[in-house]
């Protein structure tokens, strides 16, 4: 089975790198390759489902650039393929007047990023959107929505299998080795071996694994953190009508537990961030030696720890306790109680730890010969996969010459 470029990694941003390659390059026969059984099983189909605006990240970054830009490109997809989404709105708010400065940051941030529409709000006008939250006033952002992520990476596949009927996707082969040749490398799979000329990996949680089996000298490693999410129960779900989020705090790498109504109608609220000994243990109590031994032996992930102490204690503590979750939703809705959450689903996301201890906040992609690695893409690569698959694609052009 010889192929012109063999993509591996079925997530989101695997499938929209294989549907623009194979796009832009109807006449090449593409191989896509998941080790799962199943599309968009990992990352892509544990998170929270937003369509991000591009709010939070730095003007110019790669994050904003092609979060904003793929977020236009994926609601005209969900438009005209019929991919369960809604662009219903959020909104950001503080409940505590320590937050106000943050949370003028983060509205510059969004008018640098010419986000449409976005507006600061009083009290009142977030009761308005939300009645039950109690806040001291907010950021209304109109263009973030959710959609079925798992739905839009299968349709990805799908269109692009179409252009071109040698192009193939092997579900359930996971790669365990990259031999290179002079013209072209073997893929070594569980299903027995594959040539193909060009490869591009968009392995997630793998992606630092991937990369050293391709002999890329990469110092830095993907640390899993898992976040877990709750659920309102039927009796409190009118208590939200769609997104609220808090106020993000800068010292801390990821968003905070926020409430995000899902495209079934179920309210979630999450995730937290907990180190995880398992990359892709979607349990509490899950554990792989292998992955514990390699983020404890990384000096990357202690400096990221005493770095956060506070944080992560915190985040434990909330892990194992329904009380102390609560008491974090409670800040934006006290009304709540006990009996409105129940235990939810679970996600990990991969981050690309960086020796000092840095989460490597923009998204990282780069060359190695007759490959491209994309070795960084946490939130919003899903918002952003279609203008990252653009990404790759003319980059592909440019590195393998292709005709």
């Amino acid at each position: 089975m010889k192929f012109d470029i063999a993509v591996i990694g079925g997530g989101i941003v695997g499938a929209a790198t294989f549907y623009k390659l194979q796009k832009k390059n109807p006449n090449l026969k593409i191989a896509l390759f998941e080790k799962e059984n199943l599309l968009a099983d990992h990352q892509t189909g544990h998170n929270s489902g937003v369509i991000h605006s591009g709010l939070y990240y730095k003007p110019g970054s790669l994050k904003a650039k092609n979060c904003i830009e793929g977020r236009h490109e994926l609601v005209a997809f969900a438009k005209e393929f019929g991919i369960a989404h809604d662009v219903c709105g959020k909104v950001v708010v503080a409940t505590d007047p320590s937050e106000l400065p943050n949370l003028e940051k983060v509205f510059k941030t969004g008018q640098e990023n010419k986000i449409e529409g976005i507006e600061r709000i009083t009290a009142d006008q977030v009761k308005e959107i939300e009645p039950f939250v109690e806040s001291i006033g907010g950021i209304w952002v109109p263009v973030t929505g959710i959609i079925d992520f798992r739905g839009a990476t299968a349709k990805m596949v799908e269109l692009a299998l179409a252009i071109q009927p040698e192009s193939k996707l092997f579900l359930g082969h996971e790669v365990s080795a990259i031999e290179k040749g002079e013209l072209s490398s073997t893929i070594v799979t569980s299903k027995g071996n594959f040539v193909s000329e060009y490869l591009v990996f968009c392995a997630g949680l793998q992606a630092d694994r991937m990369a050293k089996k391709d002999g890329v000298n990469l110092k830095e490693k993907v640390v899993g953190f898992r976040g877990d999410y709750y659920e309102l129960t039927p009796q409190a779900k009118h208590k939200v009508k769609n997104l609220i989020y808090p106020v993000p705090n800068p010292d801390f790498p990821f968003l905070g537990v926020h409430f995000t109504r899902m495209t079934d109608g179920e309210i979630e609220c999450g995730p937290n961030a907990v180190f995880t000994f398992k990359r892709e243990g979607y349990g509490k109590t899950d554990f792989s030696l292998r992955d514990t031994v390699d983020a404890l032996t990384y000096g990357g992930t202690w400096k990221l720890f005493f770095n956060n102490m506070s944080f992560g204690i915190n985040e434990y503590r909330r892990a194992f306790s329904k009380k102390l979750f609560l008491k974090t939703l409670q800040r934006m809705i006290p009304s709540l109680t006990m009996d409105d959450i129940h235990p939810g689903r679970a996600g990990v996301r991969a981050l690309l730890l960086a020796q000092d201890g840095d989460t490597r906040d923009d998204f990282r992609i780069e060359y190695h010969g007759k490959s491209i690695h994309v070795l960084n893409a946490p939130s919003p690569a899903a918002t952003a996969s279609l203008a990252i698959g653009n990404y790759i694609a003319e980059e592909a052009e440019k590195h393998f010459s292709l005709k």
